[in-house]
């Protein structure tokens, strides 16, 4: 008696992702078009001292962007995002200092440094099962130990840093301007724009959407045959690719990197609250948070440093800023559980 093949059981395939809301992300795209589009004539609006908050803003933008691809669409936390930060960030400033490459190819090549390094770490968290608090504990000891390499290495300067040569006119070349040249806050602006795309499409994408199903439930998406490892490579692979460009970014305006400044656990942890005071897993999330989180502390250390009246029993209180900082983030989060954006867009869905 032979059997057909009609009885013959089928291997699992992958689901077909629903049709992608082509009509959601055409909306998405136009209104980020027309947002960047009046941050265009921000530099025309702020006093020329508000610059260099306004630039600290976007690169934190940059940062949670990066960091909400892996965490908030992919569901793996990372405490350790000041990796793929210091990589972009020592990739442009050796190759600028030592063999004088253009930081628009430094750029590239530490986003391509950086995605090495992610999918590599990434690979034998996933490999051996770390998921949860253990994968965040995972990449926070990478953090570590590319801060200890970094102030060890010779070649990197050890714990001196890195000093980029500043040259005697501008240049395009070398991404170099006057100092109160907006260019330094166009540039990022245009790096938030792509990324901000990226997620956008990657959103709507069928890797993004596989992704989401994995992070929603792991099992049950290898059990339809989606093939989780992949495309949760995929998905380091980019955030610490935007990331990267981030810290590329940082050396380049501020003329230096030194360890404190690419791996230092603050550095991880301004990729990552923005993009929860606005709302994981969210497009907007991490720009409406960089909005909030950037300023804010600026704003905070000047009242306490010019307090009005009233106030003026505060002024000189050291650390008071940071505990003040601290409190207003708390308290954000207490209230708007899901960052403002996400607790805003669920109300709305009520």
């Amino acid at each position: 008696m032979t059997t057909t093949d009609a009885t013959l059981p089928s291997a699992p395939q992958a689901p077909k992702p629903a049709l992608r809301n082509t009509g959601g992300a055409k909306r998405q795209y136009l209104f980020l078009l027309g947002i960047f589009v009046l941050l265009f004539f921000v530099p025309y609006i702020l006093p020329e001292s508000a610059t260099p908050v306004a630039v600290r803003t976007l690169i934190f933008a940059i940062m949670a962007v990066g960091w909400n691809l892996m965490s908030g669409y992919g569901g793996m936390f990372s405490f350790g995002h000041a990796v793929f930060f210091g990589v972009g960030a020592y990739t442009d400033a050796f190759l600028l200092s030592e063999f004088g490459v253009s930081p628009w190819l430094s750029m590239i090549i530490g986003a391509v440094l950086s995605a090495g390094v992610g999918l590599t770490i990434a690979y034998f968290c996933l490999r051996y099962k770390l998921a949860g608090s253990y994968f965040a504990l995972a990449t926070f000891a990478f953090a570590q130990m590319f801060y200890l390499l970094s102030q060890n290495l010779e070649f990197l300067n050890k714990t001196d840093g890195i000093n980029l040569p500043l040259l005697p006119e501008e240049s395009w070349a070398m991404m170099q301007f006057d100092q109160d040249s907006k260019v330094y806050f166009w540039i990022p602006l245009v790096i938030l724009g792509l990324a901000m795309a990226s997620t956008i499409y990657f959103a709507h994408s069928r890797a993004g959407q596989f992704t989401q199903a994995i992070r929603d439930d792991a099992t049950a998406a290898e059990s339809l045959g989606i093939r989780v490892m992949k495309y949760r490579l995929i998905t380091v692979a980019m955030s610490c690719a935007i990331t990267a460009v981030a810290g590329a970014y940082y050396s380049q305006y501020y003329l230096f990197v030194g360890p404190d400044q690419a791996f230092g656990i603050h550095v991880s942890t301004d990729a990552i609250i923005p993009a929860v005071i606005g709302g994981v897993g969210t497009v907007w999330g991490p720009l409406i948070g960089a909005a909030v989180v950037g300023p804010l502390s600026e704003v905070i250390a000047h009242l306490l440093r010019n307090p009005p009246e009233f106030l003026e029993f505060l002024q000189g209180t050291s650390g008071l800023d940071v505990a003040v900082y601290a409190v207003l983030l708390i308290v954000i989060v207490i209230f708007l559980p899901k960052g403002i954006y996400g607790t805003i867009r669920e109300r709305m869905r009520k």
